[in-house]
């Protein structure tokens, strides 16, 4: 297979597999998937079956219908197939992807089908999954990511789960809690659903709550434009703005380096880390819609969002070995906190609003990585505000303490923006996370918003983990990477997520944290990958090799 790295970027004129079409309040992204158009050589995306290069499109469509297409209330999600819905993942790209491969690809795609939950609960940007044909694994996980599924009638369509059955897996994409948390399916109903390879259509998928609507083929398509306009009546995004086209990012790749306008990343493969500088807005910045407006894609905090999230994907798909990432910042603290008053200030406009939720879901990904990351907070530092999120994300933050350079010492700050305005997967603010809940404890940080704190304040109210001085710094920070570059990944990538999402759970913590469970162990099983396990023999006209053996 190809070893190119992946690149997430991509714009609807290059698309392979998706067409999107808007017609006022509503779009239509409709899935044909190009059989020779895989992202690595060695299969073919029949049967509207999607790889990585299909998620990456999806994922760019949604972006672009958010940014860019502001009066879309309801995007309706079809098949351009005949008969066929979509297959789900590829399985034969599966079978000889590595185990690393696999699981990156699976997040991503969690990801991006958490990204329609995540406009259809903050954006007030709705999803039809309208199913013209047979869906089945990864398919029917897109459609149940959306807020209804109208199933055609013809007698062959059916929804399904059939990963158990034929290939010794689970759906990856959160098909099992998405039947129990959001569709409230009955467990029975579910057990049978998930062990049934040919599974369910007609009125019984709907008796079962396995989709919404059934519709006769010959008033379907009417149905679903009624249905959408529907869902778009009880929207509140705006019907004449003006959209803001996402511009492609200026990035430069080097060997060891990436680099755009206001992120960087550095690599220093010897000790397998990478370090992550975002810098803080510089020159004037508006203040007002109008400016903002103007401003378009080049924004700073839209742009610096997009950069920071090309990075974290660009990482987590190319640099497997690049184990811990160092976060850092620099600039101006002040620049950081007028930057987020104008976030806070004017909320509720739509382009703010959709700012606002591409940081929350980039920072969210960075909670979900499986890689360590240590902020490090030193001279030049501007963890403030929305940049403060990157320090509370971290696994630990170092603070460089000046006693007797207190002018030249670094300061962190809170602005409203921490207060529950980019809460992760769990529905938790890092604060909240960070100290549990505690009202005493969330009160005495909340109290110092806007103020400066050196590290003795930030230690002293628990934001920090330590505040080694100037001449401790280099060599305390040298010991914690060369320390945490010793240990095992697999027990880091076990631990980390088990300590960042120590509080509640939600869907998408279920999602993500089975994620690790199934994708981990099942996917290294050699009922599932072994020479005759069923996700190698699939195709093949031979029945897989299990051993019966419960573990």
């Amino acid at each position: 297979m190809s070893t190119a790295p992946v690149d997430y970027e991509t714009h609807p004129e290059r698309y392979r597999h998706w067409r999107l079409n808007v017609e006022g309040p509503v779009a239509t992204l409709t899935m044909a998937v190009d059989e020779d158009g895989g992202l690595r050589e060695g299969y073919k995306l029949k049967l509207n079956s999607y790889d990585l290069g299909v998620d990456i499109e999806l994922h760019d469509a949604v972006q672009r219908i958010r940014f860019e297409h502001p009066s879309v209330r309801t995007v309706i999600i079809t098949s351009g197939r005949d008969r066929v819905f979509c297959s789900g993942a590829n399985i034969f790209m599966l079978g000889q992807s590595t185990h690393a491969w696999k699981v990156n690809f699976c997040k991503f795609t969690n990801e991006t089908r958490n990204g329609l939950e995540d406009a259809s609960r903050h954006s007030g940007l709705k999803f039809l999954a309208a199913v013209n044909g047979a869906c089945a694994g990864g398919g029917y996980e897109l459609a149940a990511a959306c807020d209804e599924i109208i199933l055609v009638d013809d007698r062959s369509s059916a929804v399904s789960l059939p990963e158990v059955p034929l290939l010794g897996v689970l759906p990856g994409t959160g098909g099992l809690t998405r039947l129990t948390d959001k569709r409230h399916v009955r467990h029975d109903h579910a057990d049978i659903f998930c062990t049934t390879a040919e599974g369910i259509r007609g009125k019984k998928a709907k008796d079962w709550r396995l989709v919404d609507e059934v519709v006769k083929t010959q008033g379907f398509a009417q149905r679903v434009q009624e249905r959408a306009r529907e869902l778009a009546a009880l929207s509140d995004r705006p019907a004449d703005a003006k959209g803001v086209p996402l511009t492609p990012l200026n990035k430069t790749l080097t060997a060891d380096a990436l680099s755009y306008a206001h992120v960087s990343v550095t690599l220093d493969r010897a000790a397998r880390s990478a370090t992550l500088t975002v810098k803080a807005p510089s020159g004037a910045q508006p203040s007002d819609i109008a400016g903002v407006e103007t401003a378009g894609a080049a924004w700073y905090p839209l742009q610096m969002a997009r950069e920071l999230d090309d990075a974290i994907l660009h990482l987590r798909s190319n640099e497997p070995e690049i184990g811990t990432w160092i976060l850092k910042t620099s600039g101006s603290v002040d620049a950081v906190l007028a930057m987020d008053a104008t976030l806070d200030a004017h909320q509720t406009h739509w382009l703010v609003r959709e700012t606002i939720g591409l940081l929350r879901r980039t920072l969210a990904r960075l909670d979900v990585s499986s890689r360590s990351m240590f902020a490090l907070i030193d001279r030049d530092s501007c963890f403030a505000g929305s940049l403060l999120e990157l320090a509370l994300a971290a696994d630990r933050s170092y603070m460089l303490a000046l006693p007797d350079e207190p002018e030249a010492a670094p300061k962190i700050a809170l602005s409203a923006l921490n207060l529950g305005r980019y809460p992760m997967v769990s529905g938790e603010s890092r604060l909240q996370r960070r100290f549990y809940g505690d009202a005493a404890e969330i009160a005495a940080v909340q109290a110092t918003q806007g103020q400066p704190l050196d590290a003795d304040a930030a230690l002293s109210l628990g934001l920090v983990t330590a505040a080694p001085d100037d001449i401790d710094w280099a060599d305390e920070i040298r010991i914690a990477l060369e320390e945490r570059a010793s240990l095992s990944p697999d027990a880091l990538t076990g631990m980390e997520p088990n300590l960042r999402f120590a509080g509640r759970e939600t869907m998408e913590t279920r999602i993500f944290g089975r994620l690790s469970a199934w994708q981990n162990w099942i996917f290294n099983r050699p009922n599932a990958v072994g020479e005759g396990g069923a996700l190698k023999v699939y195709g093949s006209g031979s029945k897989p090799q299990f051993d019966w053996k419960r573990v």
